[in-house]
């Protein structure tokens, strides 16, 4: 009897060692948090073999945002000879509502047997209720965070003229491990004209030295600015959401001899943690022109040269000539123009069509021109005057001015409409031949009187009214025309529809080229370019927020804004971080920004 006593005893002892031996057990740091607030969520399963572990599966998160995870660790123990381990899969949490919520067991898979955890309750409560040390450590944390990952903008120049080019960088210097970071917010250029220096679309990191410690920094972007005023100007930060990779390391709870094996980083645990990285505020000194300006100044700032040359210079009245006026140099080269060009008044002169080449790979440089179609319509001799042209050099603090050489212009009689029609101001020579004068009669039989032999016909009333209305029309078209025309904002917002479908015409065509950068350079343009034109937004105070609170202004639902944010957070990212880009939603997004225009086109609030 005593001997099947032992027996029994012996196997309900072996029996609840094999049950104690599998653990699958889900904690949390603290029970109760604040709205916001995060907090840690961990799922162990202690077994003797952790390879034997399969198909984790975490519960529903309702009402929590996953900020991270999930981070899987795994740990070993070998006590009195046997060895123990255990695999923790954890999550960085964060609640979206209050109240008293329950998250749900998980589910694993050991040796072909499945385990659960228990649910756990977590109360939600406004306000913070993270203890002061607590604080202190995360705060603690964060400091360690932005020492080691950090965005640096660095300007070429910390005073300059008003028009002088500046140029801001910014670098990314990190010195742990990072993974795709996301533009959270764009820089604000207010009070400068901007213009995005191109460079690759890769992301490439360098060994540098900083403040005599090693990094690995990337340049991310590099714009250069013309400020438009004068003062203290601000450049805001840059802000990129960076997923940071750390190794916490595991709490010593005794005082084993094995504690300093395992405490190895090899054996840490990794995880994921959201940082948000600003580049720092640069101040901009900008320095007024001086103010002995020539009469022929209009703005340009940077070293230039210009010359001026025709297709012909012997011709007939009424045939074209090509005027060609080319500015060449250093400096704000897309906002250079040209003082009025003075012909005299025998010669037709037609509005200069205008062409850009500019180079933007450092400093901004390039060509404009302007070419000028005027025709003479009498014949003798003319000159096209030297056309002058003033700029300020901030290299020597002075105004230079230089001139085009003047052109002699030889016209001779020609064919046409307007051969042989008198100069203005010319008197009329007048012949009178005997065929030109008719007698009068004074035949009283001749004469009858209008209402007895013909009547006024319907068509006659038909045709005035019809010339009245087309007047009337043509009147209110050209008062419409000129209106719009002398409006440039006006102007800009009535052509954005079809400047966005010529836009989205060459995004479709990278796209079907599968040329990724080009399609999302094209993309963003199609929707910035849009709603600056739309929303009457000058290009240099553009920002994201800027436009979404302008389309709020204008009754829009927060479903369009977010589309708007959306497909424009996808085209800065994929321009910027190019491990992100995913050709596979790159239809999809093009369709969604096609839709979006639709949509503000359509709505009513919008309409001028």
């Amino acid at each position: 009897m005593k001997k099947t006593g032992k027996i029994l005893f012996i196997l309900i002892f072996f029996c609840f060692t094999l049950l104690k031996a599998q653990e699958f057990n889900a904690s949390v740091d603290r029970s109760k948090v604040g709205l916001n607030e995060n907090f840690q969520i961990d799922f162990a399963f202690t077994c003797e073999d952790v390879n034997g572990i399969r198909n984790f599966k975490p519960p529903v998160f309702s009402n929590f945002r996953i900020l991270s995870g999930p981070n899987q660790s795994t740990s070993m123990q070998i006590i009195n000879g046997k060895m123990n381990g255990s695999v923790s899969f954890s999550y960085i949490v964060q609640p979206v509502a209050m109240g008293e919520f329950s998250i749900g067991a998980a589910t694993v898979n050991y040796n072909g047997n499945n385990y659960s955890s228990k649910p756990i309750k977590i109360e939600v409560v406004q306000g913070s209720t993270t203890p002061q040390s607590g604080k202190k450590d995360e705060k603690a944390d964060t400091e360690d965070l932005s020492k080691s990952v950090f965005i640096l903008a660095e300007a070429d120049k910390r005073k300059v003229f008003q028009g002088e080019q500046v140029t801001i960088t910014y670098k990314l210097y990190t010195k742990l491990n990072i993974n795709s970071p996301q533009i959270s917010k764009l820089p604000n250029y207010e009070g400068f004209w901007q213009e995005e220096i191109e460079s690759s679309n890769t992301i490439n990191f360098d060994i540098v030295m900083y403040n005599g410690e090693r990094f690995r920094a990337a340049k991310l972007k590099q714009v250069a600015l013309f400020p438009t005023r004068t003062g203290t100007l601000s450049v805001t930060p840059f802000e990129l959401n960076i997923p940071v990779m750390i190794q916490r390391k595991k709490q010593q709870r005794s005082n084993s001899v094995f504690d300093d094996f395992f405490n190895d980083p090899f054996f840490n645990r990794t995880e994921t943690l959201q940082h948000t990285a600003k580049s720092n505020t640069i101040k901009i000194e900008v320095l007024p022109l001086p103010v002995n300006k020539p009469d022929s100044y209009n703005g340009a700032v940077g070293t230039f040269s210009i010359k001026s040359f025709t297709d012909k210079k012997d011709v007939k009245t009424n045939e074209s000539i090509n005027l060609k006026v080319e500015i060449e140099g250093t400096g704000n080269i897309k906002l250079l123009t040209l003082p009025d060009l003075i012909l005299p008044n025998t010669v037709d002169k037609y509005e200069p069509k205008i062409t850009e080449t500019i180079n933007r790979t450092g400093k901004i440089n390039g060509k404009k021109i302007f070419e000028y179609l005027i025709v003479p319509r009498q014949s003798g001799e003319f000159k096209i005057p030297s056309i002058e042209f003033s700029s300020f050099n901030p290299a020597t603090g002075s105004f230079s001015t230089k001139r085009t050489d003047e052109i002699s212009i030889h016209v001779e009689q020609g064919t046409g409409s307007y051969a042989n029609s008198p100069a203005p101001n010319q008197k009329e020579d007048v012949s009178m031949l005997s065929k030109d004068i008719r007698y009068i009669s004074n035949s009283p039989e001749e004469f009858e009187p209008i209402y007895t032999s013909h009547k006024i016909g319907e068509w006659f009333w038909i045709l005035n009214a019809s010339i009245m209305v087309g007047f009337i029309g043509i009147l209110i078209y050209s008062k419409r025309k000129q209106k719009l025309y002398s409006n440039e904002s006006l102007l800009k917002y009535y052509k954005a529809g079809k400047v966005a479908k010529e836009r989205l015409r060459a995004a479709k065509k990278a796209l079907d080229s599968k040329d990724e950068n080009l399609f999302f350079l094209e993309l963003s343009k199609v929707i910035y370019g849009y709603l600056e034109d739309k929303l009457a937004i000058d290009k240099s105070i553009f920002t994201l927020e800027y436009a979404a609170e302008k389309l709020r202004q204008r009754n829009f639902s927060e479903s369009v804004i977010e589309k708007f944010l959306e497909i424009a957070n996808y085209c800065e990212t994929a321009r910027y971080s190019p491990a992100s880009k995913d050709m596979s939603t790159a239809e999809d997004y093009y369709k969604k920004a096609f839709d979006f225009i639709l949509e503000i086109d359509s709505n009513p609030g919008l309409k001028k």
